[in-house]
């Protein structure tokens, strides 16, 4: 489990190298922005739903139906694209009803060579509706000297000259030669905004080129209609590649719910009722409102990608860009300087948290309610003003952070565990140090104090005469053996290896886990010892002379703690008690194998036949200490 974030000077270094690199990207290397703009995409969707459409702005829908149908021989016009006097008859049929204005979002550009009347058809219907407006489109540039000459033009298109304009300057696009050139002031183009990641999030108003000012469609009507322009903050700057010699500025779109959120009207709807000698649909159903043709038929591809659908006719782009034009608004993206100082919010806590090793749990949970709040600060925001504040880049920087410190915490409570598994193994049975771990128990808790122990103390017999009749290489491999099969057994018992002292085993019970049963546990230790003897002698050489062992016991406080130096520390007990067990392990020559102090004995109770030695008085000390010598286990 993680614990704190540790004071590390590196990491801090990091987190401070992070946080320029960070800034770094917000200002010029905008790594993170489409981040920002999906996070942003979210929310636009959110407020979508509160955002209803104007029902003054209508589309008359070339769908998929309306394909299928007017492609019926009994209609007398055929397969898309159709003849152009069908828009005639819709604009004649507009201008009648008192329509504010028609927006044809159909592309017609070259003249009909094979049916000329039709063409001259629609021109007619365009002398006399004043109120229609038709699209143009920008193109991409190959060469410089590729397009058409923008002075030319630029009277018939009734375009702005913002300086004085390049005599040369040329720029390809697709002008409306089908219609005469007196309709050619009410165009403008209509060419998709699309941000790096392919989504469409604003509208373009205008692209100056070699002087001009090329207006959009939705601003062509903007003007014509003395709709209020958005504010110089909340527009946007850039050069798209239609624009590349100039500079586009557009808006973000305010959505409506929905991608079909504006009433839709099936074309073939419309046009059947212009057929009938008595109509049926009302005779003012379009006055007074803004009719936008243009299709929504899948096969004719006229489908984009926006924070609304991946799927978003164009044609219900553009009538949300005139539907925000016409009613004020739109959405506004807040200056960098406001993620930036995001950023810095976020991130120095964060380093502060570093530094004061607060815990990483806590600055988890203060980090996921920060980020819910900056996100319902930014939708506030949103919502309330129209301002759209870009939060994905410094929400990601500080959990990048985050994740940094954890995993350097988590790295380092590894490192911990492992020396702790480590150093606890050397005394410790496995389990145990695995419960204890579990536990969360660190070394430096493990703090020196005072318990009643249970101490052992096991010392070979005649290892002097075995070293003697035995190569030092003999000796050490017979010695490591027989201490690991004894190691086992004192934790097999639930004891903590103390240390060896040559061929001595100090073990003792009731530290550092709680054995309220030390005593009894204590003496089975010594009886398995015993046992375990008789199997070692039994694996070495058969001419090699047999080990004996003596086993002292004493029960009573002890110091038990870590002890040592800076650069190394045993956990061992210190105390007289350990001092008369081993006093007592040296009266076992010629007694018993295992002796015990009357206090074990008390405290081991009588789960076990002993044989009292007497009062016997051990080395350094003046009062004698009663042995008893421990026979057996009762069953």
């Amino acid at each position: 489990m993680l614990g704190r974030l540790s004071r590390d000077g590196s990491l801090y270094s990091i987190g401070v190298l992070l946080l320029i690199v960070a800034l770094a990207d917000l200002a010029w290397l905008h790594g993170l922005t489409t981040l920002d703009w999906r996070l942003g995409d979210v929310m636009v969707r959110m407020l979508a739903r509160s955002v209803p459409a104007d029902p003054d702005v209508v589309i008359v829908d070339i769908d998929d139906r309306s394909l299928a149908e007017m492609a019926d021989a009994s209609r007398g016009v055929g397969r898309f694209p159709w003849p152009r006097s069908v828009y005639g008859e819709l604009l004649v049929a507009m201008e009648r009803q008192g329509a504010k204005a028609v927006v044809l979002d159909v592309e017609l550009y070259e003249p009909d060579v094979y049916r000329p009347e039709h063409d001259a058809v629609l021109n007619e219907a365009v002398a006399k509706a004043p109120n229609a407006y038709f699209p143009i489109r920008l193109l991409d540039r190959v060469s410089a000297s590729e397009g058409v000459l923008l002075a030319d033009v630029a009277p018939k298109l009734g375009l702005l000259a913002l300086v004085p304009p390049q005599p040369g300057a040329r720029k390809p696009m697709q002008l409306p030669f089908v219609l005469d050139e007196a309709a050619w002031s009410r165009t403008g183009y209509i060419n998709f905004v699309e941000d790096a990641d392919g989504i469409g999030r604003r509208y373009a108003l205008a692209c100056s080129e070699g002087g001009f000012a090329i207006p959009s469609l939705p601003l062509r009507l903007a003007r014509a209609f003395g709709w209020p322009m958005p504010e110089p903050g909340a527009l946007v700057t850039d050069a798209p590649r239609h624009c590349e010699r100039g500079s586009e500025v557009s808006f973000a779109l305010a959505w409506p719910a929905g991608p079909a959120s504006h009433r839709r009207i099936a074309f073939v709807d419309v046009y059947d009722d212009l057929q009938r000698s008595a109509p049926t649909r009302a005779p003012n159903e379009f006055r007074d409102r803004i009719v936008i043709v243009g299709a929504s038929a899948t096969h004719l591809r006229d489908l984009r990608a926006t924070p609304i659908s991946s799927l978003h006719p164009g044609v219900e782009i553009l009538a949300t860009a005139i539907d925000n034009l016409k009613n004020g608004r739109h959405l506004a993206r807040a200056p960098a300087t406001w993620s930036a100082g995001l950023l810095l919010g976020l991130f120095l806590p964060l380093l502060a948290a570093l530094q004061q090793r607060r815990s990483i749990v806590v600055v988890f949970g203060v980090l996921v309610l920060t980020t819910l709040a900056v996100i319902g600060i930014a939708y506030a925001l949103l919502a309330a003003r129209g301002t759209l504040v870009l939060i994905g880049s410094p929400l990601a920087f500080a959990w990048l952070l985050f994740f940094l410190a954890a995993i350097r915490a988590w790295r380092a409570e590894r490192r911990a565990r492992e020396q702790r598994e480590q150093v606890l193994g050397r005394f410790l049975d496995g389990r145990i140090v695995r419960q204890l771990i579990a536990e969360g128990v660190r070394l430096e808790d493990m703090r020196s104090e005072s318990r009643t122990i249970t101490v052992l103390f096991s010392d070979i017999r005649g290892f002097t005469t075995l070293s003697e009749k035995h190569t030092a290489e003999e000796v050490v491999a017979l010695l490591n053996q027989y201490l690991t099969m004894q190691t086992e057994t004192v934790f097999r018992h639930g004891g903590t290896l103390d240390k060896f002292i040559g061929d001595a085993i100090m073990a003792f019970w009731n530290a550092p886990t709680d054995d309220p049963q030390h005593a009894a546990h204590a003496v089975d230790c010594a009886l398995d010892m015993a046992a375990t003897l008789e199997r070692f002698n039994q694996t070495v050489n058969a001419t090699s002379q047999p080990l004996d062992i003596g086993i002292g016991l004493h029960s009573g406080p002890a110091v038990v703690g870590f002890i040592g130096s800076q650069r190394k520390l045993e956990y061992t007990a210190i105390g007289d008690t350990v001092n008369l067990a081993s006093r007592i392990e040296g009266e076992t020559k010629g007694r018993s194998r295992v002796l015990v102090s009357q206090a074990t004995l008390q405290l081991a109770g009588d789960a076990y036949a002993f044989r009292d030695v007497g009062d016997v008085t051990v080395k350094g000390r003046t009062a004698p200490v009663r042995l008893f010598a421990v026979l057996e286990k009762k069953t």
